[in-house]
């Protein structure tokens, strides 16, 4: 559940009683694409996942996640294993709450002009690139090709969840705690230069998207609402992406040579 109550008393931890049973309820402030949102939840691990992204700023909105969107994370988990023919398990507890707390940040940031999507994005030069593709398509690994091939010229910005703010002024990628598998990232900024969809190739090649052919990519690795009202700002914040960051899509083989290919390539349509 959303709430737009603000109360006092940031960054502290609380105690309420409900129910006629009393339950420990964590209380703090985060900051995410320059949006401080107060959480409350009921697990030390997810406090400490968020650590990095606390903030003494008076908050926008808070999230507290309840026990039907734990119920539909776990649901979701579900649905997912069955797809792919594996047995489902009962998540933590934290887990479960983890990632309720993720996606009502995303639906709520919405509201902020904040979209989230999952890809991995560096910093190249103080410029930000997000390569985004199905998942095990190779985008992290094509992200430290980058790293390795340009050293210190690169920065991890996040390796799975960043978030896109869209401003008059322009657009900005930020890391978020959702960092991957491998927890790449920081609590940092770059501006948007491109977006970078991966295809397995045999051969590395870099070609500019149309708007058209870009659009079902971003659709794709964008965050989605059910809502309405979300669902029209989302697609909103994505038309002032196809019009204002070029798409690439990028052919490649995950060798080495993969990242000059797409950086110089890039690098030649990009003035």
């Amino acid at each position: 559940m959303l709430s737009a109550a603000v109360d006092d008393g940031l960054g502290s931890i609380s105690r309420f009683r409900t129910q006629n049973r009393e339950r420990t309820v964590e209380e703090f402030t985060v900051e995410l694409a320059e949006v401080p949102v107060r959480i409350r939840c009921k697990h030390h691990q997810t406090r400490s996942y968020l650590a990095a992204f606390s903030t003494d700023r008076e908050p926008y909105f808070t999230v507290e996640p309840e026990e039907s969107d734990l119920a539909r994370v776990q649901a979701e988990f579900d649905r997912t294993a069955a797809l792919e023919e594996r047995s489902g398990e009962a998540l933590a507890p934290w887990y479960l709450e983890n990632t309720a707390v993720h996606a009502l940040l995303a639906e709520g940031l919405t509201a902020y002009n904040v979209l989230l999507m999952h890809g991995s994005a560096l910093s190249m030069d103080g410029k930000a690139y997000i390569f985004t593709a199905s998942s095990g398509t190779g985008k992290s690994t094509h992200a430290r090709l980058w790293r390795e091939l340009y050293g210190e010229r690169v920065v991890m910005i996040n390796d799975d969840k960043p978030m896109l703010r869209i401003a008059d002024d322009g657009i900005t990628v930020y890391g978020t705690p959702w960092r991957g598998k491998h927890r790449l990232g920081m609590n940092g900024s770059a501006p948007l230069c491109a977006i970078v969809s991966l295809e397995r190739g045999a051969e590395n090649r870099i070609e500019p998207m149309q708007k058209a052919e870009a659009f079902p990519v971003l659709m794709k690795q964008a965050f989605s609402s059910k809502d309405p009202a979300t669902m029209t700002r989302i697609l909103a914040m994505e038309q002032t992406l196809l019009e204002k960051i070029p798409f690439f899509l990028l052919h490649c083989n995950m060798d080495p040579d993969a990242a000059r290919v797409a950086y110089e390539g890039m690098r030649e349509r990009i003035r």
